[in-house]
């Protein structure tokens, strides 16, 4: 049976980023606000295993709520928290029973292992799998600074009805951290609804998201409710917002400003409460400075910005998210969990992961399911990376290559002898194009993206490829 862990803290942001680190180290959590809601929750069936409690709380503080706890259950082990370490409170803490006294702000690793010395070793879950119980499964895990950084601001943004506008990579998890925000957010029981603005085309959108009367268009034979009045109350995730065609730029931030609009063909003014979190893989200050995105809508939407690191910057976290992947795995098809071997996590960790986590969602599937043994050698690794990509992840080598390998062929037929140098400064102008292309024709980006400098970049520029590019 997995220890349940309650934290219990006025600070949502210390709540999230400690519940965090709790269920990434393998137990189940649950998190209060105030003593209050905790004791009201305990119950013989509902009781915690281990406490961390906050002090300083409005209402019942930290000790009259360890007081409480222990008149319920004198052996229950309460890790008390506070950022004022003065000898009454350190003192009152020790004498009411606290198994131990936690300054703020503390380090995590300390708090988990607070909790695993705290807890009976026999039921203390295994620190190799890494894994949060079922009831807990989401993709948004890490422990890297990085990622504890963005946890934080999860956590504090979280009661902040702000715009959020999440970016990062394709496959990075944007779409977690707007459940997150959500989830721990006042507005959790209402409504979470999601569009990826760029999987609808431009002449549905506009109903997809203010919806239509009856009769607004050909097709339309019936009220259709869009998307903002689906989430009244709740949170609106718009993905890929850096695509949206400028007209409902225009009216998308109408409903920033006003909290109002029509349907399409509709005359009633529609008033809705949404919190709105955008998502783009895109530069948008360059969309901008193109012509292609409004600045005052970026402005709207970027009252906070969270970025999500690309997996090859924190690969420290890849084998946490490849346990989490398999375990997963493992329930779906009714089959042990297959562990990695130590050199095939150094496989997964070296590899270039385009995909992002959702390139290693799709790897960790197919190892779960083809993978002969219950440990994960490298030959499987292996045989997993060179396997044909999965619909849906960002684009990965294989695909170029093949096509490099078909111009090579052709090249090679002409036998004009200079096939290497043609293919070297064809794929240099392609991806010093691409670049460009990413960074909306702004040359010094461009140069910090490939790692050039902005000189060498114009050089290379200059250079006219010879013969016709690979593809």
């Amino acid at each position: 049976m997995t220890p349940c862990i309650w934290v219990v803290d006025d600070e949502a942001s210390v709540r999230f980023v400690l519940a965090q680190a709790l269920r990434e180290a393998g137990f189940a959590v649950r998190d209060f606000d105030g003593a209050a809601a905790a004791l009201a929750a305990l119950t013989d069936e509902a009781a915690p295993a281990l406490v961390f409690t906050d002090i300083r709380m409005p209402g019942m503080d930290g000790l009259g709520f360890l007081d409480a706890l222990k008149v319920r259950n004198p052996d229950l082990p309460v890790i008390v928290m506070s950022a004022w370490t003065d000898i009454a409170s350190t003192a009152g803490a020790f004498r009411g029973g606290a198994h131990e006294f936690l300054s703020k702000p503390f380090d995590l690793d300390e708090a988990v292992a607070l909790a695993r010395r705290a807890l009976p070793q026999a039921s203390t879950p295994s620190p190799s799998t890494g894994m949060p119980p079922a009831a807990d499964h989401h993709d948004l895990l890490g422990q890297t600074p990085a990622m504890r950084e963005l946890f934080r601001a999860i956590g504090r943004l979280a009661q902040a009805p702000l715009s959020v506008l999440v970016t990062g990579e394709t496959g990075t998890g944007k779409e977690g951290v707007a459940r997150a925000l959500h989830r721990e957010s006042p507005r959790a029981k209402a409504p979470f609804i999601a569009l990826n603005t760029a999987a609808i085309p431009a002449e549905l959108l506009e109903s997809e998201l203010f919806g239509h009367e009856a009769g607004a268009f050909t097709g339309a034979a019936r009220r259709h409710v869009g998307r903002f009045e689906q989430a009244d109350g709740g949170t609106l995730f718009l993905d890929e917002i850096g695509d949206m065609p400028a007209a409902l730029q225009t009216r998308l931030l109408r409903v920033l400003a006003e909290g109002e609009f029509y349907r399409v063909g509709g005359r009633e003014l529609i008033r809705v409460d949404v919190r709105v979190i955008a998502a783009t893989h895109q530069d948008l200050e360059a969309r901008v400075a193109a012509g292609r995105f409004r600045a005052d809508l970026l402005h709207r939407l970027d009252v906070v910005r969270l970025r999500l690191p690309p997996l090859r910057e924190r690969r420290e976290d890849i084998g946490l998210l490849a346990s989490h992947f398999l375990a997963r795995a493992a329930a779906r098809f009714s089959s042990p969990i297959k562990k990695l071997a130590p050199e095939a996590l150094r496989l997964l960790q070296a590899h270039a992961w385009p995909g992002n986590v959702r390139e290693l969602e799709n790897r960790c599937w197919r190892l779960a399911a083809l993978a002969p043994d219950a440990t994960i050698r490298a030959a499987d690794i292996a045989d997993a990376l060179r396997a044909e990509p999965d619909p849906g992840t960002a684009e990965s080598g294989d695909g170029w290559t093949m096509a490099l390998r078909a111009w090579a062929r052709a090249a090679l037929a002409d036998d004009r002898g200079d096939v290497h140098r043609r293919a070297k400064a064809a794929f240099e102008q392609a991806l010093l194009q691409a670049a460009l292309e990413h960074t909306g024709g702004h040359r010094q980006r461009a140069a910090q993206a490939l790692g050039l400098g902005r000189n060498t970049l114009g050089r290379k520029l200059g250079r006219k490829p010879p013969g016709a590019a690979p593809g």
